[in-house]
């Protein structure tokens, strides 16, 4: 009962008319994980190795920590453990991705690794008992080696290779799944791991390589769409789209050509993504302004690879709702004019544009996540407006703190949550937005990539020193069981619409 008193109190001071009307009976509630972030189990019954596995392992120096998913959460050992902490949340549904090198060791489909089917059967099974839906990923950063080794997403036979693995997939679990993501975070693969080269495979390669990854992952995500269209969904009748992630890009004045620049930003953050997949061919403005620089650079002919009328019309329509990771803000403004020429090129001179952060915006452990909750609502109206108000399904947003006490800055977390709930019920109301669920990230502390441990985004503390990892509630599990129960952001003050 404390505990819930101390709740109210965090809460009860951001209420407004439209977040107190509940979310609808048919909007979903959940939380995310991803394989290698919760697994472990890296090599055992026959798992082959993925590109973490890999660079963690010749490269211990990657992560912050010098750490691996070796073991994580151990959650392939602990499919009990998850069940009960995901009972006690009461969520409508789960968002986990399975492990393309678990299933098939070597990346190809002449290899059903059957062990690593049985761990997402028997996963799949507990949450049908508990009535959890469970909406499945099919590839969460985790490509198996092998196919990274043969070229990754550079190789055009990536279309193949994960069309195969969708299918694989679609047979052994989709009479019990209704809701795919065939690919998490586009951007983070192509503009980060092949663009930037923060993330693996390290290429560095903005507006070259990057966008050649784009065209290739575009077109493997198609192939998975088109095969389950044709071969599995009058039966299994699923739902399949993206988990686009996307900062929301804000004007950084209200002058007319920093409100141009923000929508430039967008449209090369997430439109390059989103536009092939829900109006076809990449934006105008993305295919006018590369073009322009590629001449400036002295090039007979665009950075960016064009799509043929027949690859334009295969992803087109590729999507039956909007898979949506956000977390954040950032500000826009305009170039002026077009930046010198540098030793190579990058996707802000692309758009002509400078970002940044506000420095009156609250900071968290992660210096790129600032407490932005009221940006979600310019972000919903700009995806409604450019595509025709697609269904949105929030498949991530969390809040990072550090490492250390298990309810360490986890009144921020509520808050967190909350205002982001209370933004998005805002603009279901006033701006007729359609929204179709929101998923937390994560269930549970794991392991964060690059940042190893050393962050926490869950809503369940993980001691990783005990020999039984012990999952234990922070506040805010209390706290999103009681939004889930009430179906309101605020939890007092509910109204019906």
């Amino acid at each position: 009962m404390k505990m819930l008193l101390l709740l109210l109190v965090l809460v009860a001071s951001v209420c407004s008319i439209p977040d107190s009307i509940p979310f609808p009976k048919e909007f979903l509630f959940g939380v995310s994980t991803a394989a290698y972030q919760i697994e472990g189990g890296w090599n055992q019954d026959g798992k082959g190795e993925n590109v973490w596995d890999h660079l963690t392992h010749t490269n211990p120096n990657i992560t912050v920590d010098h750490s691996n998913g070796d073991v994580a959460c151990d959650s392939y050992n602990r499919i009990k453990q998850d069940m009960d902490i995901l009972n006690n949340l009461d969520v409508d549904h789960y968002r986990f991705s399975i492990s393309w090198s678990r299933i098939l060791p070597t990346g190809f489909d002449d290899n059903i690794n059957e062990a690593g089917v049985t761990y997402y059967k028997n996963l799949i099974k507990e949450l049908k008992i508990l009535d959890i839906k469970p909406m499945v990923t099919l590839l969460h950063f985790d490509l198996p080696q092998k196919l990274q080794d043969m070229g990754g997403f550079l190789n055009e036979s990536i279309v193949d290779w994960f069309g195969n693995y969708a299918r694989v997939v679609y047979r052994l679990f989709g009479d019990d799944v209704k809701l795919w993501i065939t690919i998490n975070e586009p951007m983070q693969v192509c503009y980060y791991g092949y663009g930037t080269g923060f993330v693996p495979p390290f290429i560095q390669s903005e507006g070259i390589l990057e966008y050649q990854c784009i065209r290739n992952l575009l077109k493997a995500h198609a192939r998975a769409y088109h095969i389950y269209d044709e071969e599995f969904r009058s039966k299994q009748q699923g739902k399949l789209s993206m988990s686009f992630n996307a900062n929301a890009l804000l004007p950084g004045s209200d002058d007319i050509k920093d409100i141009e620049a923000a929508d430039r930003a967008q449209q090369f953050a997430i439109g390059v993504y989103t536009h092939p997949v829900f109006i076809g061919d990449w934006p105008e403005i993305v295919k006018t302004r590369v073009a322009i620089r590629s001449k400036l650079e002295g090039r007979t002919e665009s950075r960016l690879p064009a799509f043929t009328p027949e690859e334009i019309d295969y992803i087109h329509g590729t999507a039956d709702f909007f898979g949506l990771n956000t977390y954040t803000a950032e500000l826009v403004l305009d170039l002026g004019e077009e930046p010198p020429l540098g030793d190579h090129p990058t996707r802000d001179h692309d758009a002509l544009i400078n970002t940044f952060q506000s420095s009156e915006w609250e900071n968290t452990t992660v210096s790129a996540v600032k407490v932005v909750p009221q940006s979600i609502r310019p972000l919903l109206k700009w995806i409604k407006d450019q595509y025709n108000n697609p269904g949105v399904f929030i498949t991530e947003n969390g809040y990072p703190s550090a490492a250390g006490d298990m309810y360490l800055d986890d009144d921020r977390r509520i808050h967190y949550i909350q205002s982001y709930l209370k933004y998005i019920r805002e603009t279901m109301v006033d701006d007729d937005v359609s929204v179709l669920g929101y998923t937390a990230w994560s269930l549970m502390d794991n392991m964060e990539w690059i940042m190893g441990y050393t962050i926490k985004y869950g809503l369940y503390d993980v001691n990783f020193t005990s020999p039984d990892l012990t999952r234990t509630a922070r506040p805010s599990a209390q706290y999103y069981k009681e939004v889930i129960l009430t179906r309101c952001a605020t939890i007092v003050g509910c109204f019906d619409d």
